[in-house]
C-alpha cells in the first residue's frame, strides 16, 4: 500500500471526455440497429478530431476492421455521411486472423508502423472467434475479451468490440448482451444502442464503464446522412469536484517559472497550506493526470539519498 500510494502513474487522458476512456469495450445492438454506423461516426470524429456532440475529442489514428463489410460498401457510407472531408488517419481492413490464429501479429505489426494509433474497432467478436457451438461458455467469453484487452492495454489504446444483444428481454439492459457474463466481466465497460421500434429514427445508448458513471444517451438518427445526433441525455456528464490544491499551484508556483524542485516540506510552505507534507505528495499522486489536464503541470515525485523530491513543470498537452 506504501510503495502504491507513492507512485505516480502515467497521464491516461481519455479520446472522448466523458465517454470513451481508454479501455477495451463492448458496443452492443440488435442486428440492422445502426452499430456499424456508429462505428463509422466514432471512428471519423477521432481520426479528424471533431467534437462528437457535445463532448471534446483527441484527435488519434484509427484502425477499423469492418469485417462485416466490403470496400464498396464502406466507400458508399462514408461520403453518405461525412460527404467528400477526407481523413488520412482512419485505416480499413474488411478481413482479418482470429483472435487465436494471429490477429494479435496483425495489430502489433499495424501498431509498429502507426504508433499514434488510439482507437481499434473490431466489427464484430463473431469474426475473430475460433470457430466452435452456438454456446461459449464463461471462460471461453472472459478468455477471449480478456486477450483482447491485453492487447489494447499493452498500448494503452481504446478497443470497440462490436457485438450483438439476444432476443429476450432484461430489465437491465447490460443483461442483453449475448453470451454469458464472462464477456462483460473481462471487459471495461460496455455500450448498448436500442431502439423501441425497428423503424424509428430515435435510439438509446446506455454506457457503463469502470472509470466513469452510468450513461443513457438519447439520439436520433439524421435519415439523409445517416449520422445519429444528439439530442438529450439523461445524466448530466459527471464532472470532478473542484481540487483548490491544483489551482494553488498552478497560480503560486508557474505565474513566473515552468518548473519547480524542492521536498514535500517546502512546497507545503511555499504554497502556505495546513498540509502534512506526506499528504500532500498523495494528493499530488492522485490527481496527477487532473494536474497534466487542467494546468498542463507535470507532477513527479522521486526518492534521492536526502529524502523524497518533488518536481513540478509545466508542459501542453499538445507536446506530450
Amino acid at each position: 500500500m506504501t510503495t502504491l500510494y507513492d507512485t505516480v502513474f502515467e497521464v491516461q487522458t481519455p479520446l472522448i471526455d466523458g465517454l470513451l476512456q481508454r479501455g477495451t469495450y463492448l458496443f452492443v445492438g440488435s442486428p440492422k440497429v445502426g452499430k456499424s454506423f456508429m462505428m463509422a461516426q466514432l471512428a471519423y470524429h477521432i481520426s479528424t478530431g471533431t467534437p462528437l456532440w457535445e463532448y471534446k475529442v483527441r484527435k488519434a489514428t484509427v484502425l477499423y476492421f469492418a469485417l462485416e463489410d466490403d470496400y464498396p460498401r464502406l466507400q458508399k457510407r462514408l461520403f453518405q455521411m461525412f460527404g467528400a472531408k477526407e481523413t488520412g488517419n482512419l485505416y480499413f481492413a474488411t478481413e482479418c486472423k482470429t483472435v487465436n490464429g494471429g490477429l494479435e501479429e496483425q495489430i502489433r505489426g499495424f501498431m509498429r508502423e502507426h504508433p499514434d494509433t488510439g482507437l481499434i474497432i473490431i466489427d464484430t467478436l463473431k469474426r475473430v472467434r475460433e470457430a466452435g457451438g452456438a454456446d461459449y461458455s464463461y471462460a471461453s467469453d472472459y478468455d477471449v475479451v480478456a486477450r483482447l484487452k491485453a492487447l489494447a492495454d499493452s498500448y494503452k489504446v481504446s478497443m470497440l468490440i462490436v457485438h450483438h444483444t439476444r432476443k429476450q428481454k432484461s430489465e437491465d439492459i447490460f443483461d442483453m448482451i449475448s453470451g454469458t457474463n464472462g464477456l462483460m466481466g473481462a471487459a471495461d465497460g460496455a455500450f448498448v444502442l436500442s431502439k423501441d421500434k425497428r423503424t424509428s429514427n430515435n435510439a438509446t445508448l446506455d454506457v457503463a464503464g469502470r472509470d466513469q458513471q452510468d450513461m443513457k444517451i438519447h439520439l436520433v438518427r439524421d435519415s439523409e446522412r445517416l449520422v445519429w445526433n444528439f439530442a438529450k441525455s439523461e445524466t448530466e456528464m459527471w464532472k470532478e469536484p473542484p481540487e483548490p490544491l491544483l489551482e494553488k499551484i498552478a497560480d503560486t508556483l508557474f505565474s513566473e517559472s515552468d518548473r519547480w524542485e524542492g521536498t514535500a516540506s517546502e512546497l507545503c510552505e511555499r504554497l502556505a497550506v495546513d498540509i502534512k507534507p506526506n499528504v500532500l505528495s498523495l494528493r499530488l499522486s492522485i490527481n496527477a493526470s487532473r494536474l497534466f489536464r487542467d494546468y498542463g503541470i507535470r507532477y513527479q515525485n522521486s526518492r534521492t539519498h536526502d529524502g523524497r523530491k518533488v518536481s513540478l513543470w509545466k508542459e501542453t498537452e499538445q507536446t506530450a
